[in-house]
């Protein structure tokens, strides 16, 4: 058993300031090492404010450093599977941020890589080992709302500042950095969970547009999955909305009642069954992908196991490309 983790961060922008790179200086046995950003002055700055002993701006110095253990790629998706593979190519286990990369197919290289050199590979989808989604797994593992029968999802969400603004677009509507714009940084955590709370989905089909002419990417999608359970799901996602339209909610129906909740607002769990309705109130980690982060540093640690895999990122991949109509074997 290792006595502790030791971590190297490959980009730390924005991402790293809160929601997850202090959990790796603070859960118990892991240490955050070292830090790499491409601008100097913003990885120093970095590495000051969260006492961090070294930083580069070449991601193969992370990579090469003998004194860590395991590299958090904390990059745009067109980078995560090159830095994922070399990083394990290097011997060190990685946890990426999601979506695990830009497709089905490149997951898949991920997996084979990791399976070929014996490192580790755990995509971010921290929501899994939040408590507000474990609630709703226990209700359902308690048949709270008897046999599932439907999904629907609807998120509608306004615009941002800069997509009004061209010369200030965000790289997350970029189609070469980030994939199919919002859709492809927000959906796969609602994918993601559904595939955490109610088992793999085995199809998917999809419509989507560009409406509104704000960026190049699409902001306006519909879809329809099968579990393999035999549940039904739809899904409405657009992020062209006024704000007075915006929505964040998932409904499970069953044969008994249903549970409404939200996938980003964390509005309470809503139980709806003939006995009434009940709430369930949780309040998000400071740091919220660190109880995430506590179950991929036990694996590591060869205590415990992670809820996330990339076997289950691999699927979410999938059902991406099926609703945006990709062709997998590209």
């Amino acid at each position: 058993m290792m006595e502790k983790i030791r971590w190297g961060i490959i980009g730390c922008g924005d991402v790293c300031e809160k929601k997850s790179g202090p959990a790796f200086y603070k859960i118990e046995h892991s240490a955050l090492e070292a830090v790499m950003r491409r601008d100097e002055a913003k990885v120093k700055d970095f590495a000051r404010r969260h006492h961090v002993l070294k930083y580069y701006t070449n991601a193969q110095d992370i990579i090469s450093d003998p004194d860590i253990d395991a590299v958090y790629v904390a990059t745009p998706p067109n980078t995560h599977k090159e830095y994922s593979i070399k990083a394990m190519c290097g011997g060190k286990s990685v946890y990426v941020e999601k979506p695990m990369a830009m497709n089905y197919k490149e997951c898949l290289e991920m997996i084979t890589v990791s399976k070929e050199t014996g490192q580790k590979l755990f995509p971010a989808f921290y929501r899994r080992a939040l408590p507000y989604f474990l609630k709703i797994k226990s209700l359902l593992e308690e048949k709270r709302i008897g046999k599932v029968l439907l999904v629907n999802i609807r998120h509608y969400k306004v615009p941002e500042c800069t997509d009004f603004v061209p010369d200030k677009h965000s790289w997350r509507v970029n189609r070469q950095i980030a994939g199919e714009g919002y859709f492809y940084d927000l959906a796969p955590h609602t994918l993601d969970i559904l595939d955490f709370l109610l088992g793999e989905i085995e199809d998917a089909k999809g419509y989507s547009a560009n409406l509104v002419g704000l960026y190049d990417a699409k902001d306006t999608f519909t879809a329809s999955f099968r579990f393999k359970s035999g549940v039904l799901g739809s899904g409405q996602w657009c992020f062209v909305v006024s704000t007075d339209m915006e929505q964040d909610v998932v409904e499970l129906v069953g044969t008994e009642g249903r549970i409404c909740f939200s996938i980003f607002s964390f509005v309470p769990v809503r139980l709806e069954t003939g006995s009434g309705t009940e709430y369930f109130e949780f309040a998000s980690p400071e740091h919220i992908e660190q109880p995430l982060i506590q179950t991929v540093v036990d694996e590591l640690r060869g205590v415990g196991h992670s809820l996330s895999t990339a076997e289950s990122g691999a699927r979410t991949a999938r059902v991406m490309d099926l609703i945006l109509k990709r062709d997998m074997k590209k």
